[in-house]
């Protein structure tokens, strides 16, 4: 068993107060993301569970078995957590050859040489690298390294892992092979795998299960369509989503199981339980706005500030009231004016509703599983 534990975990470096009682659990199988900005706390996260940092309170428990008490200063050494690290750079050895890279780990611990060769091969025929198996690194473009460095980290058939911003250093093209790869690889060794990146369209992608930080604070843990549907906080919502979401200042009252909201996208009613009124801010992605080039009843008008094309899809910036700017996307190529008027259409079953003083969720969309099991019945 590789389910993982943290349990208030708390990290400093000197006065800074990185890691703020972190709580969460990583199942046995998991495809974990922890997710966030530059210095949110995730690679410190997983620095701790790998026992390369030791959290000064706190407990993380791996396969049930205590590696991280804090307040007993007792840290099991990473050698005995049974896990695996690739690191954003390749570590690669430049005068070993690939076989060499990927069976130092099993040449350490003394196994059988053709018994060390049938598990390298069988690595690397994985990562679909097994002809350049005598090449060395400098022979090999950026994302064979990294898929050498993989398979050396897999080869040992560890219980868990881990993997900090291993594909930021390639380019789209070789990222968007690498994200295949790993979760290929991630469901043919259902392996607990625990993945830091600040790149939200990687941990939508890749992941089972998302864990959100901000600023030492674990934020929000969900699976990757309710995080995107129904992010918790305004931090959450600005941060997650390709294009970004639109955040629209409005005010809302609450009567008879609605948020009744007023805004420059006109008056909507957003069912929900929870009783609010004041100032709020509706949240809404750009592939829910509904856009039409004749007048309707029902529409708001808006003008066309900036038109975006990009390939199967069209971003087109609009703004409502000379001040607001929407940002909608057109699934198909289109081309307007500047200048010119559409009418837009904005369901209220679309809508996430934030407390804008405290950033919190008041009304919120349906979740997937509801939103499926509906669509099925």
């Amino acid at each position: 068993m590789s389910r993982i534990e943290l349990k208030n975990i708390n990290k400093h470096f000197g006065d800074n107060h990185v890691l703020k009682g972190i709580d969460f659990v990583i199942e046995d199988g998991d495809f974990m993301t922890l997710l966030g900005p530059s210095g949110c706390g995730k690679t410190t996260t997983l620095r701790v569970i790998t026992g390369l940092e030791n959290p000064e309170g706190g407990i993380v428990t791996i396969g049930g078995k205590e590696v991280v008490n804090g307040e007993n200063k007792y840290y099991a050494p990473p050698a005995k957590r049974d896990l695996n690290l690739v690191f954003q750079s390749y570590a690669l050895w430049p005068h070993m050859t690939v076989y060499e890279n990927v069976a130092f780990g099993l040449t350490v611990k003394k196994f059988p040489k053709n018994e060390i060769r049938q598990k390298v091969e069988a690595a690397l025929d994985k990562l679909q690298i097994l002809p350049y198996i005598d090449r060395y690194p400098s022979e090999l473009s950026g994302g064979q390294q990294q898929r050498v460095s993989i398979a050396r980290a897999i080869v040992t058939e560890p219980k868990i892992l881990l993997l900090d911003e291993p594909l930021s250093n390639l380019d789209a093209k070789l990222r968007l092979e690498m994200r295949s790869e790993l979760k290929r690889l991630h469901n043919e060794l259902n392996t607990t795998i625990i993945y830091v990146t600040h790149d939200q369209v990687e941990a939508l992608t890749l992941s089972t299960k998302i864990a959100v930080f901000f600023e030492g604070e674990l934020v929000q843990l969900d699976e990757p369509r309710n995080i995107y549907r129904n992010p918790a906080d305004l931090r959450v919502a600005d941060f997650v989503g390709n294009p970004q979401i639109n955040l629209i200042d409005a005010f809302c009252s609450y009567k008879d199981g609605s948020l009744l909201t007023e805004s420059v996208i006109g008056k909507l009613s957003v069912p929900t339980t929870k009783s609010y009124e004041g100032e709020c801010v509706m949240a809404l992605y750009p592939e829910d706005i509904q856009i039409f080039e004749q007048r309707r009843a029902d529409a708001t008008k808006c003008t066309v500030y900036s038109v975006l094309p990009a390939g199967s899809e069209t971003l087109m910036q609009l703004t409502m009231d000379d001040e607001t700017v929407i940002l909608a996307k057109y699934m198909g190529e289109k081309d307007y004016e500047i200048g010119s008027s559409l009418w837009i259409k904005i369901s209220s079953d679309k809508i996430n509703v934030y407390d804008k003083n405290s950033g919190k969720i008041i009304a919120e969309k349906e979740s997937y599983e509801e939103l499926n099991g509906r669509v099925l019945a």
